[in-house]
């Protein structure tokens, strides 16, 4: 059910927390969503049948493995429009007039440009800080331009996630700009840096994998 089409005011409370972890984890069920969050599950569905009255997500089936398919919810194009996509149009116009003056090079040098200097500047504030440290300065550089990200790390791997793009039109049209991001990570962390996820191409997040070796030269790779 998609709504209207009038503008929703943004969810509060428990009912923006459950927006919020459909949009991490979608599609995500009734059942996954009541654990989380340690009520019952028909309180999970009073609140999830609120956001879909509102358009902001879809019920259907979602067939995993072998065994018989589930229901689960995901955003609707609406629900993901209530997370941050920061002046996304106006940036696709003006970038494809670029592209039309001068050519797709000159797009892939803008971004390559700007992610350079951002990388001179956090490498001469974070110099010789450990590489935890320079992660939860890149979650905050990149929480702030909405990307929602954050780190962790699981039997001594690090991972770094964006769960939202702010600029997800820029970057499927642009897919160098993906790239550019992943050799800007990979010189602030001045590790290896691998995606292993990617919102672009249908992934809930932008996931990178960040190899730490301690040897070698930084690098940045893609899979796929």
């Amino acid at each position: 059910m998609e709504g209207n089409g009038s503008p929703v005011a943004a969810p509060r409370g428990l009912r923006g927390q459950v927006l919020l972890a459909v949009k991490k984890s979608q599609p995500v069920t009734t059942k996954v969503l009541s654990a989380e969050f340690g009520v019952s599950a028909n309180a999970i569905r009073r609140h999830l049948k609120e956001l879909e009255i509102d358009g902001l997500v879809s019920y259907g089936r979602v067939q995993r493995g072998l065994g018989a398919p589930t229901f689960a919810y995901r955003l609707t194009e609406r629900g993901e429009a209530q997370f941050p996509n920061r002046y996304q149009d106006a940036l696709t116009e003006l970038l494809a007039h670029v592209e039309e003056l001068a050519g797709r090079g000159e797009v892939s040098r803008i971004f390559a440009d700007r992610f350079r200097a951002q990388a001179d500047q956090l490498k001469a504030e974070l110099a010789d800080q450990p590489v935890e440290f320079r992660l939860q300065r890149l979650v905050r550089l990149l929480s702030d331009d909405g990307y929602m990200a954050e780190w962790r790390t699981e039997n001594g791997a690090l991972t770094l996630a964006e769960h939202n793009c702010a600029i997800r039109a820029v970057a499927e049209r642009y897919p160098e700009i993906c790239a550019a991001e992943a050799r800007f990570l990979a010189d602030v962390l001045a590790t290896g840096v691998q995606r292993r996820e990617h919102i672009a191409t249908g992934s809930n997040a932008c996931t990178y994998a960040i190899c730490v070796n301690g040897a070698g030269e930084p690098s940045a790779g893609e899979d796929g």
